[in-house]
């Protein structure tokens, strides 16, 4: 039985540029990089108050080259956060492309988009 999703695969172009992103304008942590020796790299992030379940950054390049037939297509991701007013602006000074906020029967909720244009969402909680 599946009882907690551990980690999320995000496969981006440039990895460094997206551990700058979620990092430096995020808010993200690294949690962990991996390195095999040849070539394949991977970095594991989350935010800082919750490792429960964590995103890892893959090269898409490198894991088309593995698994061709793997779908390395941008989930779609909802974020909860309590402090949503102050995230939003946040987000909005550090040049983020930011939604409009919308408001839903259980929430308020905005999208935002990192530097490869992969967008994700982030309702109030």
């Amino acid at each position: 039985m599946i009882n907690q999703v551990g980690q999320i695969m995000l496969y981006v172009n440039n990895q460094d540029a997206a551990v700058t992103f979620w990092t430096e304008k995020v808010g993200f942590h690294v949690i962990a990089e991996e390195d095999d020796g040849q070539g394949f790299r991977w970095i594991e992030i989350a935010p800082s108050n919750n490792t429960e379940t964590s995103i890892v950054l893959h090269n898409k390049e490198q894991v088309d080259k593995m698994e061709p037939e793997l779908n390395l297509g941008t989930p779609s991701l909802m974020f909860f956060t309590k402090d949503f007013n102050q995230l939003y602006r946040n987000l909005s000074s550090k040049n983020v492309k930011v939604g409009e906020i919308v408001e839903l029967p259980n929430g308020r909720v905005f999208n935002f988009a990192d530097d490869e244009e992969n967008y994700f969402a982030v309702m109030e909680r």
